[in-house]
């Protein structure tokens, strides 16, 4: 979708908003301290579901008295029908694998265009509980699998059989039913790829959006089976779950190293959801009036956030100390701005000497939450096309300045010291899954993937620098010509240029590279919660939490799901 001219102008030009810079904003481990708001793309969904009146209903139901079967929902949306088919197969507990190794599931899932009839119902049978090793047809947009919580999932049913609630503070351990291991969309494995979507169907022409539905309609599926589960199991004793218990599962999520590429493949994406996020909070700061009822508001949200930190659990020492470090930030904003705040410029200034980079984004999270009507509108222009233009008129001397002022960051890097290129990125063969190799003691590294975008711009430089002093009048089609092992990284140099942040500045290549902050970059963007790293190679965090319940759909929302707290 093509970004406005009045939305270009407020982040260029006469009439730009004070953005926050480049070598801010994108500095990874900034990226990697961000917060879910209401422009990620869980919020925006549910607000498009809401709004929108999405018609939701079972129309196969075939579970037997375990919760194992064939369950068909069928979405009518304003513009389409869809089926969320899934399959209840099963799974020995020793069976179980949460690794992307794993052949066999406790649910598999497709999202599919249209009514399902009985012989599709069989072909997508015979492959979705195949997952990888499956076949499916353009129809299907996004296949998923999932497997149960050993914590919570058999407790949970135990308890409803009983006529008793989940004790709530079990479930803040672990707050989800069930986790997903993957999300499969885009093409893969037959799908419809993106383009097909985001043209034949509108209602998920936004980046995601079909992936986090599905997660949606799963967390949704969750609740249903095991209250299903818990009546035939005692039907005399059984009670269903209180709605403010419900709305506390979430659905879990293992992320690895497979979704780490995605940021530096796709810039220009990037890019635009991040100069989305940071102009939203341009316009808070010029235009967020802030009278009595924002000031309160505000104070509530800081406690909000401060609770929620303190109800999410982790065994990573690192997380408990950035955990631990953004209370205290919260109680030194709350006390900094006891008697109000006089001007969010103030506060925001304030943050950047005295808290620490999460508690500096999390403010960010809290300040788009207090305006909607200044942020909402921007959830429409988060697509871009993805696609870095040559320019071969520009001059090799302009070039040579584009990459002097664009990529200070990469020239800034000495890439003869030890350690700055030890990391390689390369995808295995058994399962195309990224990986990280060290060039010193591993082989493999001519396979590498082309993610260490610093180092290319330091060696495009060097060899352009050379040229330019011998040819200073050339254009850059002479220098492509010199050099055409360049032209990638040239395209990519040229098109960052034109826009407002531009590239992730990071040597991906560093030994001591945290990918980490890649994940939680782009699960913030998605809208995750309660991040617990299990490794610096992949996390698992909560998604939904708190989101309303398919029953809640056509009722009174007031999208207040931000930083859910426990029931009380």
């Amino acid at each position: 979708m093509t970004t406005p001219a009045a939305i270009q102008a407020a982040l260029r030009g006469r009439n730009a908003l004070p953005l926050r810079p480049p070598h801010q904003v994108m500095n990874l481990e900034r990226l990697g301290a961000m917060h879910q708001s209401r422009l990620s793309f869980m919020r925006i969904l549910v607000r498009r579901i809401m709004r929108e009146r999405w018609r939701i209903e079972v129309v196969k139901l075939e579970l037997d008295d375990q919760g194992y079967g064939t369950v068909i929902y069928e979405i009518n949306a304003p513009h389409g029908v869809f089926s969320f088919v899934l399959f209840s197969n099963y799974l020995a507990p020793n069976d179980r694998n949460d690794r992307v190794i794993a052949t066999q599931w406790d649910l598999t899932m497709a999202l599919v265009a249209g009514p399902v009839d009985r012989t599709y119902l069989e072909q997508l049978r015979q492959n979705v509980p195949k997952q990888e090793a499956g076949r499916v047809d353009s129809r299907v947009f996004v296949l998923s699998r999932a497997n149960r919580s050993a914590r919570n999932f058999d407790y949970v049913v135990k308890q409803l059989a009983a006529g008793l609630q989940p004790d709530v503070e079990k479930i803040a351990d672990v707050g989800y039913l069930y986790r997903t291991t993957a999300v499969y969309g885009s093409g893969k494995l037959g799908m419809a790829d993106w383009e097909k979507v985001k043209q034949r169907w509108p209602d998920f022409a936004r980046p995601f959006s079909a992936e986090m539905f599905m997660c949606f309609m799963l967390r949704n599926f969750s609740l249903f089976q095991a209250e299903h589960i818990a009546k035939h199991q005692s039907a005399n004793t059984f009670l269903p779950m209180q709605p403010d218990i419900k709305r506390y599962f979430g659905i879990g999520n293992s992320t690895g190293l497979g979704m780490a590429p995605y940021l530096i493949n796709h810039p220009l994406l990037i890019n635009q959801w991040v100069a989305m996020r940071e102009l939203g909070l341009a316009r808070i700061r010029v235009l967020g009036n802030i009278d009595q009822r924002v000031q309160q508001h505000f104070q509530e949200l800081l406690m909000r956030c401060q609770q929620h930190t303190q109800e999410t659990q982790t065994e990573d020492e690192w997380q408990k100390n950035n955990n631990t470090r953004v209370i205290q930030d919260l109680l030194s904003m709350q006390e900094q701005t006891a008697q109000g705040v006089v001007s969010w410029e103030v506060l925001l200034t304030w943050t950047e000497s005295h808290c620490s980079l999460q508690g500096q984004e999390l403010l960010v999270s809290v300040l788009l939450e207090l305006y909607p009507e200044l942020v909402d509108d921007l959830e429409d222009y988060y697509c871009e096309e993805e696609f870095l233009d040559l320019d071969p008129l520009m001059p090799v001397k302009q070039l040579q300045q584009v990459i002097e002022q664009r990529y200070a960051w990469a020239l800034s890097i000495d890439f003869s010291e030890p350690g700055t290129k030890e990391t390689f990125w390369y995808r295995s063969e058994d399962k195309m899954e990224p990986r990280l190799g060290n060039a010193q003691t591993e082989p493999g590294k001519e396979k590498q993937m082309a993610l260490g975008v610093g180092y290319a711009v330091r060696k495009c430089y060097d060899q352009l620098s050379v040229y330019a002093n011998d040819h200073p009048h050339h254009t850059t089609a002479r220098f492509m010509v010199a050099q055409p092992k360049l032209r990638g990284i040239v395209r990519r140099i040229q098109s960052m240029n034109r826009c407002v942040y531009g590239d992730i500045q990071a040597n991906l290549l560093e030994r001591d590279v945290l990918p980490m902050h890649l994940l939680r970059a782009k699960l913030a963007f998605f809208g995750v919660s309660k991040f617990d790293p299990r490794s610096k190679l992949w996390v698992r965090n909560t998604m939904f939490q708190g989101a309303p319940l398919l029953e809640d759909i056509g009722r009174t929302f007031n999208d207040d799901w931000f930083m859910p707290l426990a029931p009380r």
